[in-house]
Formats: C-alpha cells, structure tokens, sequence
C-alpha cells in the first residue's frame, strides 16, 4: 500500500490529481476486490454514514455499483433520480444540493448532463462529493476502472501506447483516460470521424502525451490497449456522421483493424456497447476482451473511493495499517484480510 493520501475531500475529477494519488487508490481497490470474492461480502467500514446516489442520467453500470459498494461498506444508501426528484417541479440544483445537505448525508455521488454539476455541489455541501459523470466533461471512476484493467493485465504504464477510438468530442471517458493516462507514464492515441475526433483534443494533455490520429488504423497499430468508446447519439445536436452504418465501416473495431495492434493487446469498452456499430460482436466477446472485468473492477474502484473519502483512510495524515487482519461480518470461517481492506474492517469495528 502507498503511502500518499488524496489531498482533496471529493473526487470531481482525474486533471489535477497527480500520479501518487491515482496509484494510491488504485492500490486501495486492489485490496478491495478481496472483499467480492468472499461468502460474505460485507464490513462495517461505513456503518451508521449516508450515502445519497443523485442520478440525472440513465445508468445502469455506475449507479448499481455505487450502490453495491456502499451497501458492502454499511452505508445507508439512498437512490435519488431526476424522475423522482423535486427538479420535475422546478426545483434548481443548487436548491436540491443545499436540502439534502440539511438531511446530514455523508457522500453525495452524483451524475449530470451538465458539465460542472459536481463542482457546484462541493461548493455547497460538507458531504464529500463523486463526480459520477457530468456532461461531456469527466468520469473520474471510470478512468480509475480503467487503469486497474490495464494496470492487472501489463503491470505498469510506462511505455504503454493506448489506442482510444470513436466519439471523442463528447466522452468524459476520454477525457479523464486521457489525463490518467498520461500522468502515469503511458501515450495515448485517439482516432475517429474528423467531426468526432478534432484535432485539439491533443491539448488536453502536455507534453506530447496526446496525440490525434487521422484514421482508426494508424492509432490501433502497434497499440498495447485498444478502447472503443460509445456513440452518444443523446449528446449530439448536429449531423456529425453520415450514418451508422458508414461509422461502422469505417471506423469500427473489427478483427482486421485488431490484428494491426500487438498479438497481446487488450480490448476495452466502458459500455454501453452499440454491438455492430462501434465494435464487432466477435472482437467484444473474444479472449482479448476485457469488458467484463472493467465491471468487476468497477466495483473494487468504487468501494476504494468511498472508503477513502468516508473517512476510511482517505483525508488524513494516517495510512490503513498492512498488516491489520479482520473478518466479515457474520463471517463463520475467518479468513485474513490485506492492506485497505483489512485496515477497513478495523477501523469500522472502532
């Protein structure tokens, strides 16, 4: 387990955190994944704390793990949707932010069309605040998910040249991969339609970093990780691509554009996946896929951050103890605990 701590109280975003504080959690997640593969996949870390998953999108994948990792934590969790939120009556967000602020929650995880979103509820709120997704700006879990993938299949990201292809312009999953990335040590490449994919992308990372290819070949060939990114027809409002049809001819991830990347490359999608369209069914379920561990992962990841930011181990000079071991609760057969996830049990047993 590192040593180093996050240095800030909500996880709004990947730009700006440095390579220590992304290692750190990932660390912390990796002793997380103990905790799923249990009988009993419960500890008291988050006993008696509250958290409230305020979703303004459709989701399936980050919402229920961030209900199940706050549930295996012992967390009260409440789910709060737009449908079934006063914003229907007319209510602003900020309203919203600042009533549920009264009710004393303990983390607010929140996702929102609107690029900012988050960062308004940490101005307001003493909760710790997860960006979970607004607008086309950041997803910082998944990033996070991401590099754990990666991180479990090659080790280390130095020298590792990514491939991320398909709707760039409006995917915070590329945005905060590609700062992730970048900050530990790997390239990234992006490909896609001209309208999808521009060329000042590459600004978002410094240092030669980032780069913008001018066709999906050039960025898949010789990539160690190939990433297949949805197309987000929601957030559109213009005719970016012709048809799908012609976007899956020609810039879809096929058997034959894989075979140009390394024999051991791997595949990545953060889902949901548009079958056909942005990646072949015979490439998202063949041996290279890794779809379904980014989901596993996903889990691992998110437990970590609620951990370290429900005052786990996450804001403070202290560090879990390594050596600490612990059981589940109402666990018959004991069995040791690791690093974070022992140190977890502890300190929710206090």
């Amino acid at each position: 387990m590192t040593s180093a701590v996050l240095k800030q109280r909500n996880l709004l975003g990947i730009r700006g955190m440095s390579a220590a504080e992304i290692t750190h959690i990932l660390d912390t997640a990796e002793t997380f994944r103990e905790i799923s593969e249990r009988e009993i996949k419960k500890v008291p870390t988050l006993r008696g704390r509250t958290l409230i998953n305020l979703f303004f999108e459709a989701s399936t994948r980050t919402r229920t793990s961030f209900e199940i990792a706050g549930k295996r934590l012992s967390a009260d969790v409440i789910n709060i949707s737009s449908s079934s939120s006063s914003v229907t009556k007319g209510e602003t967000l900020l309203d919203t932010a600042r009533n549920l602020e009264a009710m004393g929650p303990d983390l607010i995880v929140i996702r929102h069309p609107s690029a900012g979103a988050p960062h308004q509820l940490a101005r307001v709120c003493r909760a710790a605040v997860v960006n979970a997704g607004d607008g086309a700006h950041e997803h910082p879990t998944q990033a996070l998910l991401d590099a754990l993938t990666i991180r479990q299949r090659k080790g280390s990201f130095e020298g590792l040249r990514v491939a991320i292809l398909g709707d760039i312009l409006h995917s915070r999953v590329a945005r905060s991969n590609a700062h992730l990335l970048t900050t530990l040590g790997a390239s990234v490449t992006v490909a896609g339609p001209g309208t999808l994919a521009p060329p000042e992308f590459a600004a978002l990372a410094g240092e030669g970093g980032l780069t913008v290819a001018r066709r999906v070949e050039e960025a898949v060939e010789g990539a160690d990780v190939v990433m297949v990114l949805r197309i987000q027809r929601e957030r559109q409002d213009s005719a970016f691509l012709p048809s799908l049809r012609e976007y899956a001819v020609h810039y879809g991830l096929n058997l034959k554009r894989l075979s140009l990347a390394k024999a051991d490359a791997i595949v990545m999608h953060p889902g949901p996946m548009n079958r056909g369209i942005e990646i072949a069914s015979d490439v998202a379920d063949g041996a290279r896929s890794l779809i379904l561990d980014q989901v596993a992962n996903g889990l691992a990841v998110r437990m970590a951050v609620l951990y370290l930011l429900g005052g786990g181990a996450g804001v403070t000079t202290a560090t879990p103890n390594p050596a600490a071991q612990t059981k589940p609760e109402v666990e018959p057969q004991p069995e040791p605990l690791s690093s974070a996830a022992a140190a977890a049990h502890a300190d929710g047993s206090k």
